[in-house]
């Protein structure tokens, strides 16, 4: 019987055959990769290295360029410190007046924010009061302040005045279904005022259509007042004159952090307009930023990330509290801040986000002003619950740590009355006082 010669089966040929070593790479591809990148680095540990050490470099030179360089002098020290005696009213009033934006809800809060400002201040100088709201006033409402002025004494005029249909609600390009999901989507995130319109038509007149509101045409100046607020230093110079005298444009008490979550395209927005209108830096805006620490180009592509511009960089929240302002309209009144606010306003985003009137005022001081122009009083004790500002200075050797506004929280500053900036002040224990972050941010810009 013949035998036949065994043949292998010819390989097919959609199948290769493979090498041991192929074979191997085949199947373990991943840590053969990972091999080759480790001898790869290995050999050019020193390019890395090099290119390293230049991220880091390109990274610290970044953070050191958002560094504040403080003045030599304060260019900003109280107008006055302790109290003035004789009180400080003989001169000319200033084009003034005090207006509050309120509702006829609101008289309680309303009576005794009158009652402090009165007693604290202008029974001695007289400004006039203009009352803003966008309903009729209420009989009760008028007469309650009415009597709460004149037994106060010193103010000459009241003026309740309505809001013109045109500066309150809705602008036509704003898609009000859109905006009303919006509000719906922030209130169920907890978003303090997000799902009351009347609070975003409320923000937007504030920013923007309160200083062109026929009752205040006439003035020059604004101190603002807020119901259920309290003045706890007496005022024995006038502020208004004051302002004038050295050249300040805006002016608050209270320096704090913003809730990002409310205005979270806010800052970009800015930025932007600030690039396309090639608007200098000051070094208010950029005491008001904070570096990224990513290399270039990677910060770069994280400029979506809410609060942030369009390098990456990121807005640090400060600004001022701006339920007690006093300021010159004509700066909001100016070209600059009426194509800074419409431009704001035709976003949209007083409605389609929480924009409120602080932070928008804030941003456009640090965009529009020296920040020589813009004043902290010092010497103002106030309260606007939760939060309360006591006067009292800095040591040296808090100034020389750049602690600016000495952080009281939880101290007995009865003990240390030579450090007192007001007048009669008194700080309330039981109110928490405000953290100094924002303020030692602020303040290293002028003193």
């Amino acid at each position: 019987m013949a035998h036949r010669r065994f043949r292998p089966a010819s390989p097919s040929p959609s199948l290769p055959v493979l090498q041991p070593a192929e074979h191997a790479r085949a199947m373990r591809p991943a840590t053969y990769r990972t091999r080759r990148l480790v001898r790869t680095a290995a050999r050019n540990w020193r390019l890395l290295a090099i290119g390293a050490v230049l991220l880091l470099l390109e990274v610290v030179f970044h953070v050191r360029s958002f560094a504040v360089v403080r003045p030599a002098t304060n260019l900003d020290p109280p107008f006055h410190i302790g109290c003035q005696e004789p009180i400080l009213n003989t001169s000319s009033r200033a084009n003034a007046a005090l207006v509050m934006l309120a509702r006829n809800s609101d008289v309680d809060g309303a009576v005794d924010s009158i009652r402090s400002v009165q007693e604290q201040f202008n029974q001695h100088f007289g400004y006039p009061w203009v009352f803003l709201n966008d309903k009729e006033w209420s009989r009760e409402f008028k007469t309650r302040v009415g009597k709460a002025i004149s037994d106060g004494g010193g103010a000459s005029d009241i003026t309740f005045e309505t809001i013109p249909p045109g500066m309150w609600g809705y602008p036509n390009w704003i898609d009000q279904d859109e905006a009303r999901k919006s509000m719906a989507s922030m209130e169920r995130r907890k978003i303090s005022y997000a799902g009351k319109e009347s609070y975003h038509h409320m923000c937007r007149f504030n920013s923007g259509f309160f200083f062109d509101h026929p009752a205040l045409l006439n003035y020059k100046w604004y101190w603002r007042v807020e119901p259920d607020i309290e003045f706890t230093c007496a005022v024995t110079y006038d502020p208004f004159v004051e302002m004038e005298r050295n050249d300040k444009r805006y002016g608050y008490t209270i320096a704090l952090w913003e809730l990002g979550k409310t205005v979270p395209s806010l800052f970009r927005k800015l930025a932007d307009y600030k690039m396309r209108r090639r608007i200098p830096t000051t070094s208010l805006w950029t005491a008001m930023m904070d570096p990224s620490y990513l290399p270039w180009p990677i910060r770069r592509l994280i400029w979506w990330v809410r609060n942030r511009d369009p390098y990456g960089d990121l807005w640090n929240m400060c600004h001022f509290w701006s339920n007690f302002e006093i300021a010159d309209m004509e700066f909001f009144r100016s070209a600059e801040y009426r194509d800074f606010f419409r431009f704001l306003d035709e976003d949209g985003g007083f409605y389609y986000e929480r924009w409120g009137d602080a932070p928008v005022h804030s941003l456009a001081a640090a965009l529009l002003l020296r920040p020589d122009q813009v004043h902290h009083f010092a010497d103002f004790g106030y309260v606007h619950r939760p939060f309360q500002y006591c006067t009292h200075a800095p040591t040296d050797d808090e100034l020389r740590r750049g602690e600016l506004v000495p952080d009281l929280r939880g101290r007995d500053v009865s003990a240390w009355p030579e450090r007192e900036l007001g007048c009669n002040c008194h700080c309330d224990p039981r109110i928490e006082t405000v953290a100094p972050a924002c303020f030692n941010r602020i303040r290293s810009t002028v003193m």
